[in-house]
């Protein structure tokens, strides 16, 4: 018996396609041809992403293999929309600038839906680890 289902990994390897598709014709173009110095954490972001969509091009080959940068994305923004927007729009202050953030980063609810999330549990919650020494 297969572990994921031809299905899920359609659905995943979509979302990798999806996801490296986007941040290359989004980010690449300023990567291979940059038109300006970039700020510290500018750069930061776009090499992280640079790296990321580069991930998830191999992620169409190896969905599984490649699962934990999507557990990374999904952990990462979910973080992020409790830590930052949440508390903004609990005390009534979102402000206007944040709401496209909040948007894009919104959609990681794609990326927990593309999860074979019984997969992950069996793979990384009961699995035995690997020894240590």
């Amino acid at each position: 018996m297969n572990e994921v289902s031809l299905f899920r990994l359609y659905v995943l390897r979509a979302m990798y396609l999806l996801i490296a598709v986007g941040l290359s014709f989004s980010l690449w173009p300023g990567i291979l041809m940059p038109a300006k110095h970039w700020e510290l954490m500018q750069g930061v972001e776009t090499c992280m992403l640079a790296a990321f969509s580069l991930l998830c091009f191999l992620g169409l080959r190896y969905p599984l293999q490649m699962l934990p940068i999507f557990l990374w994305e999904v952990a990462w923004k979910t973080l992020w929309l409790f830590l930052v927007p949440l508390p903004q729009w609990r005390a009534g202050n979102i402000d206007e600038a944040i709401k496209p953030t909040i948007f894009a980063v919104s959609l990681v609810v794609l990326v927990y839906l593309a999860i074979p999330w019984p997969y992950v549990f069996r793979r990384y919650v009961r699995a035995h680890s690997e020894r240590w020494g």
